[in-house]
């Protein structure tokens, strides 16, 4: 290996699950230092998963007053918040210490990350997310006709709404599990329809559900395929559940997703009410460590 090679130690968790193999896989490269900004990109198309993240170490009075600072990049973009990379990320940079708090500094800001144990052994790992932006409300018969669905099959009780905590998500409640299952997004079509109308992508949720306990059916269908678990689209959800009477405040309501592509993910949520304002949003579960490896450039 030549002198000048450079490498880039990282680990690969797999987030919103406490087993491995499951839920939705996040590389992390611990010291991003000296990686500019085409590097990054490259490299998330390289590990070619929904996200990649990469720490920015500083010093330590400016990480204890603004956090550690932390990019997110997809396949193709750099995003200004997700849900997985904030939660997998902190995850990682906790360690085997017993640390209750870990803040990112993102592009949108500080988000905390606090952790307990459960009873059940494992480490539970919950973010708090920015409070939430109610934007448009859409037609079923637009929104249906840009999904590949039938009006009838969005529920009517329930609006279409674009909610933002970070990223901005356009919920549909579809009605059935079923329509779930056989949902096919002509992604074209879909992102014309979304950059009109104000929305990053589409969280199609269903109220019936595969496991009992759950609130939500999710499915989250973008340009790198399907997302198996959307933390930053359930932070909305939550605030668009709470206002919609769908959850209570403060209910802890269990959203499943990931399921149609094998890769569950139990996204744990909540949101509570401050008179006509939805606040304090929080997207929590397990996480667990599947790889450690070093890239080299």
């Amino acid at each position: 290996m030549p002198k000048t090679t450079r490498r880039f130690p990282f680990v690969q968790v797999d987030v919103f699950t406490s087993r491995p193999l499951a839920g939705n896989a996040l590389a992390v490269f611990t010291d991003a230092r000296g990686l500019s900004d085409a590097e990054m990109q490259a490299i998330a198309r390289e590990t070619n998963l929904c996200e990649t993240t990469f720490v920015v170490p500083r010093e330590a009075s400016t990480e204890r007053e603004r956090g550690h600072r932390v990019r997110i990049f997809t396949t193709q973009e750099e995003l200004p918040f997700a849900g997985h990379p904030t939660l997998g990320t902190a995850t990682v940079l906790r360690g085997e210490g017993a640390a209750e708090l870990v803040e990112l500094d993102l592009n949108v800001g500080k988000i905390p990350v606090r952790f307990a144990t459960g009873a059940d052994g494992l480490v539970f790992g919950e973010m708090q997310q920015r409070d939430p932006e109610f934007g448009p409300r859409h037609s079923r018969e637009d929104v249906a006709r840009v999904a590949g669905l039938q009006a009838d099959e969005i529920a009517d009780d329930v609006p279409i709404q674009t909610v933002s905590t970070g990223l901005p998500f356009t919920i549909v409640p579809v009605r059935a599990l079923a329509t779930m299952r056989r949902l096919h997004l002509d992604l074209t079509v879909a992102s014309q329809y979304l950059e009109r109308s104000g929305g990053k992508f589409f969280y199609f949720v269903s109220r019936e559900t595969e496991d009992k306990a759950a609130r939500l059916h999710a499915r989250m269908i973008f340009y790198n395929g399907e997302d198996p678990a959307t933390g930053s689209a359930a932070g909305c959800a939550a605030a668009w559940m709470v206002a919609h009477g769908v959850a209570q405040p403060e209910e802890s309501a269990l959203i499943e997703q990931g399921i149609e592509i094998q890769r569950p993910s139990r996204i744990v949520v909540r949101a509570a009410r401050n008179g006509d304002r939805i606040v304090t949003v929080r997207v929590g579960g397990n996480s667990v460590e599947v790889i450690r490896g070093e890239l080299f450039l």
